[in-house]
């Protein structure tokens, strides 16, 4: 199983998001979304799982929650908007990989037996020096990994 993994977006895909995401089974959004169209953008691709950001308001606000849970068979992906407070509160039992976003920064990193993927900003707003990025998990490897895409 693939995952597509973006983050950041603030109301913004790059054309390119669409066949760098291509054959993906889901994608997953973690926070900062900044409009509904995104998503709907996204859904487009594959199915969408997405949390609230610390930016997103409105409808975006009080219809997401801040975290969720994503099966990919016998695993399961933590989501959520800042990688720091599910680490604080501690990882479930169970969880092999946690997606955030928050940092505009992308980051792959195997803590124990727990992946960390960062996708960076898909809107465009790396704070490294980078145009926008997305992330792939392959799920069927074992153990799961993860890769960065640069969008165009």
């Amino acid at each position: 199983m693939l995952i597509g993994v973006v983050s950041d977006t603030h109301g913004t895909l790059p054309a390119s998001i669409g066949s760098a995401l291509a054959g993906v089974d889901r994608i997953i959004h973690a926070g900062d979304i900044g409009a509904q169209r995104v998503l709907d953008e996204l859904s487009a691709i594959a199915p969408v799982t997405a949390v609230r950001g610390n930016m997103d308001s409105g409808d975006l606000c009080w219809r997401l929650l801040d975290t969720a849970t994503v099966r990919a068979g016998e695993a399961r992906i933590l989501v959520t908007h800042k990688a720091s407070e599910v680490v604080a509160a501690g990882i479930p039992d169970g969880v092999t990989v946690v997606v955030s976003g928050h940092t505009h920064r992308p980051a792959i990193e195997r803590i124990g037996d727990v992946l960390f993927v960062n996708p960076g900003s898909a809107g465009g707003h790396n704070r490294d020096g980078h145009g926008p990025t997305a992330a792939i998990i392959d799920m069927d490897a074992v153990p799961p990994s993860a890769r960065v895409i640069e969008l165009a």
